[in-house]
């Protein structure tokens, strides 16, 4: 088994085999990419493991999934702390990426392979992210109007009216590729809007694939146990897709309200003592739990042909 960690930046990929001693770099580009998938031929049963890179590791996952190749991306969080694990204390990119490269040697099968996106999917991630962007730029506009000189307000102004405009192109197009792609199961609750349905669909294509412990955990809702000995801690959330997170607390939201289920079940959790942001968490991942198996039935519903 090949074994290869990549430390991402934004103009170079190291790249470290385990059990080599020689790193490589290639360009971050199209063509030092191609180079590095033609340097992979040569492994068999190879697995990658990369760090997430604030969307730099974006273009390099794309084409290793193209290419049919295992590729795993962690978070900054687990390989700092695997790294300390081994006493790695120091951080240089030829240290990062024999690292990661002896992380996928150890424990791929505690690493969850990257889920290859559609063309759609991966333009629908691209719109949501400029969303995000500049629905921040809007906010930061109009707080900065406030505090500008009344002689500066017209540019100010001026910049918010085109951020707004923006704003409008991209909700169009997120209503059109939602129409053409989101599914029953995504509009099946109240609360399931377009930033939703734009976020699972984009951030989220294990949905349905998983059971509903996987799903609950992947995103970031799974209480977790902190027990040690005769000491029981109490159960948190921690981790997970923060950004799919955020998007199922907003649904979430309005689901306990105008959802007669969702409703019943947040008022049954208060009547017992939980605290109200104790019941809205097991609300989302009740409501996470009732998606993930309606688009399950949806997939094996497209896999056996029945309408």
């Amino acid at each position: 088994m090949g074994a290869v960690g990549i430390d991402v930046g934004k103009a170079n990929l190291d790249v470290a085999v385990y059990g080599e001693a020689k790193i490589q770099r290639f360009a971050n580009t199209a063509a030092g990419i191609r180079r590095l998938l033609q340097r992979s031929r040569g492994l068999e049963e190879i697995h990658i493991v990369l760090e997430a890179t604030s969307g730099y590791e974006d273009a390099v996952m794309a084409a290793c999934s193209e290419a049919g190749l295992w590729i795993a991306r962690i978070k900054p969080r687990q390989a700092r702390d695997f790294a300390r694990a081994t006493g790695q204390l120091a951080k240089t990119d030829s240290l990062d990426a024999r690292m990661l490269a002896e992380m996928a040697q150890v424990f791929p099968a505690r690493l969850r392979p990257h889920a290859r996106l559609e063309p759609w999917q991966c333009e629908l991630r691209g719109w949501l992210r400029r969303r995000h962007q500049i629905t921040e730029a809007i906010q930061r506009t109009r707080q900065q109007l406030a505090m500008t000189l009344p002689t500066i307000r017209p540019l100010v102004r001026k910049t918010l009216a085109a951020l707004v405009r923006e704003q409008s192109v991209i909700n169009t197009t997120f209503k059109e590729l939602l129409q053409r792609h989101a599914t029953p199961a995504l509009r099946s609750s109240k609360g399931l809007g377009p930033m939703f349905q734009a976020s699972v669909l984009s951030l989220l294509p294990e949905l349905g694939q998983l059971t509903r412990q996987q799903i609950a955990k992947l995103v970031g809702v799974a209480p977790l146990n902190r027990d040690s000995g005769q000491s029981q801690g109490k159960r948190r959330i921690y981790g997970g897709r923060a950004e799919v997170r955020v998007a199922l607390y907003m649904a979430t939201q309005s689901a306990v309200r105008w959802e007669p289920l969702m409703k019943a079940h947040y008022q049954q959790l208060r009547a017992r003592g939980k605290l109200a942001k104790v019941a809205l968490v097991a609300c989302m991942r009740k409501l996470l739990t009732i998606i993930n198996a309606r688009r399950r039935d949806e997939l094996l519903a497209e896999a056996t042909g029945v309408a």
